[in-house]
């Protein structure tokens, strides 16, 4: 039969009859989904618009950062100790970076890196962003654009460069990545010379072009310059100077400070081993330790003017009582206290310039350990310095109640406490001063200091005149001496501390003291720890340091000489004068 002559109204499955509810079913579903929809549009929409406009922002809207310019770091001169400069950033969108082998491999090379971990950079969870790496040199990011490298981009960042370089490693310190202070005073003052970062909010197209602003943009405000009471030129040149003797002597390490003894301005204060802040690849804790504000050790020898100083302010000595130091040793609680040689009777100039260990616990024994202590406490020692710098350590001076009689004897000439090296220079500030202890810091300021009194002024000037004796002839402190400036000062050596015990052959020298003699403009101290080139002795080690740093500062500073000069030429090898 042909289909045309089908009558499908007489269809047996037609004829039948449909429920009414099955149609209503179908209907009351078609409604439901209908609903459904119109609800989820309206949970989409309104309820929960702000989930997916946010969803949607992240694919097409971003803030830019907008980086602040970190402020200068000045020498009291106006040198750059450092300055930022522009330094491009590659950045990427992953989902959108062309995977194209070769340029790929280019952009791993430019990028120093193996071509590996770019792809796992690539490869990383976020999508949308992800930095390959920061801070690189306009050459190589003028190399990377020049690939043309899909969804590959650049941002400017600031890089921190530091002129001055390992000279100044420890002053200045150095910054991460991130443009954050981590050491010196680039930590201190951060938050001075960091400024406050500005923001773009923007549109970009698939291709990560900015379409248009959101919103008004918020400009950044650049950090602050930061001007130092550091001269770089005298920051060189104790630098220099103090390599050149830790080098000489074979020593694991060294220090110097140098403070004006007028303002209390830091004019240098350098270490070595140092580090190149600009590049501070494999960079170890020996490198990084600013020792003449962290390190502390027992003082030793140069603790005698201290204790004199104030034996003669209690009213206990003067400067020509007689101290008998005969046979150069002195027994005490067990133990026996030994000078280098029997220096017989001496007077109180005499102690200070042979440095009698006897004489000085002699001279102590005329006080109260209150006495001493009251007076250890003002000139610093036990207390954290009151400086602009992070990381002074406070060294040990323990309560005076707790002092055994051979602790007293032994602190008079420098052991049983510890301090720091640039504690043992402020501590002298008060024999430059006039009797006063003055702050000290590390901000230029130009202006004399105030000071608290600690001794009288005729007592300062008392003790100035025997470390002047200590560093002449007959002193221990000869190769501390000169050329047209007068100086004074005392030389320490000390056995260093190892557990409850001395290593044997281990020593630390120093010498710390000022010039010119009778109106101090500096004060200078030198530490070198383990000097093992056959001597160890202060004044032997540390005294021409000091020498040649007092010299060049003075004469930098403009500083008269207070000593006549005799022109001398050699001839035949022997020195003639004229």
């Amino acid at each position: 039969m042909s289909s045309r002559s089908v009558l499908y109204t007489s269809s047996p499955l037609l004829a039948s009859k449909t429920p009414v509810w099955r149609s209503k079913l179908i209907v009351a579903g078609i409604a439901a989904g209908f609903l459904g929809l119109a609800g989820r549009a309206a949970w989409v929409q309104v309820f929960s618009n702000d989930f997916f406009q946010k969803q949607g922002e992240v694919r097409f809207a971003r803030t830019l950062e907008l980086p602040a310019n970190r402020g200068r770091i000045l020498d009291r001169n106006g040198l750059l100790l450092a300055t930022s400069v522009p330094s491009p950033s590659i950045w990427a969108i992953p989902e959108d970076v062309e995977r194209d082998k070769p340029k790929l491999a280019q952009l791993a090379r430019l990028l120093e890196m193996p071509l590996p971990e770019l792809m796992k950079k690539l490869d990383d969870e976020d999508r949308t962003f992800v930095w390959l790496k920061r801070q690189v040199d306009e050459p190589v990011a003028q190399q990377i654009a020049a690939l043309g490298l899909k969804g590959v981009y650049q941002r400017k960042e600031y890089k921190r460069r530091y002129p001055e370089g390992e000279a100044a490693a420890h002053v200045v310190g150095f910054t991460n990545v991130e443009d954050e202070g981590q050491e010196g005073m680039e930590l201190a003052f951060n938050r001075q010379l960091a400024g406050r970062p500005g923001s773009r909010r923007v549109i970009k197209d698939r291709l990560g072009r900015i379409v248009e602003d959101v919103r008004e943009q918020v400009r950044p405000v650049d950090g602050r310059d930061l001007q130092l009471s550091v001269d770089s030129k005298v920051q060189f040149f104790a630098y220099q100077k103090l390599r050149d003797a830790v080098v000489a002597n074979k020593a694991k390490a060294g220090s110097v400070v140098v403070l004006d003894a007028v303002t209390g301005e830091v004019l240098a204060l350098a270490n070595y081993p140092s580090y190149n802040p600009n590049r501070r690849q494999n960079l170890s804790g020996e490198q990084l330790r600013n020792r003449a504000l962290t390190d502390t050790f027992e003082p030793g020898s140069t603790m005698k003017p201290i204790t004199v100083a104030a034996a003669m302010e209690l009213g206990r000595v003067r400067h020509d009582t007689v101290v008998d130091t005969t046979p150069g040793r002195y027994s005490i609680g067990g133990f026996t206290i030994n000078d280098t040689h029997n220096y017989g009777v001496l007077d109180v100039d005499g102690v200070i310039q042979k440095s009698s260990n006897v004489g000085a616990l002699k001279i102590a024994q005329k006080m109260s350990p209150s006495e001493m202590w009251d007076t250890y406490t003002a000139l610093g020692y036990g207390q954290k310095p009151q400086i602009d710098f992070p990381g002074a350590a406070t060294g040990k001076l323990r309560p005076w109640k707790t002092w055994k009689p051979v602790e007293q004897a032994t602190m008079s000439y420098g052991y049983g406490l510890s301090a720091s090296l640039f504690q043992m220079a402020r501590s002298y500030t008060a024999f430059a001063h006039d009797g006063q202890i003055i702050p000290a810091t590390m901000l230029k300021s130009g202006e004399p200091a105030a000071g608290v009194s600690v001794f009288s002024a005729e007592n300062a000037a008392r003790v100035r005149h025997m470390l002047w004796l200590a560093a002449g002839p007959g002193g221990t402190g000869q190769k501390a001496q000169t050329l047209g400036y007068s100086v004074g000062g005392k030389s320490g050596t000390a056995r260093k501390q190892v557990g409850k015990g001395y290593a044997a052959g281990k020593y630390r020298s120093w010498f710390t003291g000022m010039a010119p003699i009778d109106k101090p403009r500096i004060i200078v101290a030198v530490m070198i720890d383990e000097p093992n080139a056959g001597h160890y002795y202060g004044g032997t080690v540390a005294g021409p340091v000091f020498s040649e740093v007092v010299q060049q500062t003075l004469r930098l500073m403009n500083v008269q000489p207070d000593m006549s000069v005799k022109p001398q030429i050699v001839v035949n090898g022997v020195e003639e004068s004229f």
